[in-house]
């Protein structure tokens, strides 16, 4: 691994400002999915450790919300100059161990930067109201404090930008954080640590903790000092960790799963429709919460837009993502590519048809070649869940209502797109699809300033724009009496 500054590079847990090593001794080997060479290793902490952790953060609590908003604004904006300045070596850190090409990573390090600096200055304006009295003699209004201390669960998919999207709005917001990152992708964590340092973050605020992800989990969800739960990842992890908080009664924000419908209506260019649904499906390699799932195609335009879709997609070069013009890279483990084996499977055995994806192309054995399955219905696997691989599936309809009843046919909201010039059909659809999020003839929406998150099992709470950091606001109300009369001159 060759880094302009080989100190990003860290094996050890980060509790209350120190390096630390795990008292039992054990450890895990992270792996570079492209190759499953080994990148390095990170301890298992014990129980104790984590509650440690919390100790930390809620000690430093104390001095953290104490700060004015500006100051802690600075710390945060210093921390976002650092993350810029060394965002190579961060893409590189993250290319190796999640897969993704490295000018993916690039790109999520300066999207992962971007919410450092939003929420910087968005905690100088958590604002309390004024409340027209309705008592005699009294004012009233609330005031906006901090939670507490704060515990980020986050995946794999997304290693760096999950953390900053969370956790600068905790920071912000006067909150200190308990990171527990996902055990594939440690590495990015532990450098958004070594960067807070130098930040001038203050000892104990930020904490990286690495373990057994269950009993890691179990702790966190269990410690009454942990005021906050944000966890980002599969709908029934988030099931578990909303059961086990219940008995500390903790402020719980989910960003769950997501199996996202594409609906391209009969008015649309279908070339233009199918490339930009490619872009939706394939970004890292398939593995995100947004990815389109379930692309639903009006008949009128069907047979052109997989005619170009498949041309597209051929196109995207598959290999190492060090390597230069790699479209997409490796799944992040074997478990992913024999999940998407026997989705495409299921498919097929069920009726579809394999329009495209050679599996015998793939550069190796955690490589999974872009594939594309038409004539998909609702009893397989492709669509009832999130498939999180490279594995395109399209069905056609033939009226909007169906389309909607089509795309609504599913326990996840979390995102959706429509690819229509009709205004009518715009507005139905926007409002009858039940998502969190709509994307209308765009396949970018995401970003510091919006409320990132889901309906129904999709999640809790939003992530981003000025409801994110509400997650970690509690609204204090004050009734100041005695004031005697007031009057003008």
């Amino acid at each position: 691994m060759k880094l302009n500054d080989p100190r990003l590079f860290r094996q050890y847990a980060y509790i209350d400002g120190k390096w630390t090593h795990g008292d039992g001794g054990r450890e895990e080997a992270v792996i570079d999915p492209a190759t499953e060479e080994t990148l390095g290793h990170i301890p298992l902490l014990e129980s104790h450790q984590i509650r440690a952790a919390v100790e930390a953060a809620d000690q430093a609590f104390v001095q953290w919300r104490a700060l004015r908003a500006d100051e802690r604004c600075e710390r945060l904006l210093a921390w976002y100059d650092l993350l810029q300045a060394n965002r190579e070596d961060l893409a590189i850190i993250m290319t190796l161990e999640q897969g993704k090409p490295l000018p993916d990573a690039r790109g999520e390090v300066e999207y992962g930067a971007s919410f450092v600096r939003w929420f910087a200055e968005e905690g100088k304006r958590t604002f309390g109201q004024t409340i027209p009295s309705h008592i005699p003699n009294a004012a009233l209004g609330t005031i906006k404090e901090p939670v507490g201390v704060a515990a980020l669960i986050t995946p794999w998919n997304f290693p760096l930008a999950m953390i900053t999207r969370k956790a600068a709005a905790a920071m912000a917001a006067g909150c200190t954080v308990v990171v527990k990152p996902a055990s594939e992708t440690p590495f990015s964590a532990l450098a958004l640590a070594e960067l807070a340092e130098r930040a001038g973050i203050p000892a104990g605020v930020f904490n990286v903790v690495l373990g057994d992800a269950a009993q890691v989990s179990d702790v966190l969800c269990h410690e009454d000092r942990v005021k906050a739960l944000s966890f980002t990842g599969s709908t029934p992890v988030g099931r578990l960790l909303l059961e086990q908080s219940a008995s500390t009664v903790k402020r719980v924000s989910l960003e769950l799963g997501g199996n996202a419908p594409f609906i391209v209506g009969p008015d649309v260019n279908p070339k233009e429709a199918a490339f930009a649904a490619v872009a939706a499906k394939f970004q890292t390699a398939g593995q995100d919460c947004l990815a389109a799932n379930r692309i639903l195609v009006h008949e009128d335009v069907h047979d052109e837009f997989v005619e170009y879709f498949a041309e597209r997609m051929k196109a995207l070069k598959v290999g190492n993502g060090l390597v230069s013009e790699i479209d997409i890279g490796p799944l992040i483990h074997r478990r992913a590519v024999e999940k998407a084996a026997s989705i495409v499977d299921d498919a097929l055995s069920r009726g579809a048809t394999l329009v495209h994806g050679d599996q015998s192309m793939a550069p190796g054995p955690n490589f999974f070649m872009p594939t594309l399955i038409t004539d998909v219905t609702s009893e397989m696997k492709i669509w009832r869940e999130e498939n999180f691989a490279p594995v395109a599936g399209v069905t056609r309809y033939s009226t909007d209502e169906e389309a909607i009843e089509m795309a609504n046919d599913t326990e996840y909201g979390l995102a959706a797109y429509v690819f229509t010039h009709d205004i009518r059909r715009i507005w139905t659809m926007l409002r009858a699809l039940q998502n969190g999020m709509v994307s209308i003839n765009t396949v970018k929406m995401t970003g510091p300033p919006i409320p990132f998150g889901g309906v129904k099992q999709s999640g809790l709470g939003r992530e981003g724009g000025t409801a994110g950091i509400e997650e970690f606001l509690d609204t204090k109300y004050y009734c100041l009496g005695g004031l005697g009369s007031v009057s003008g001159s």
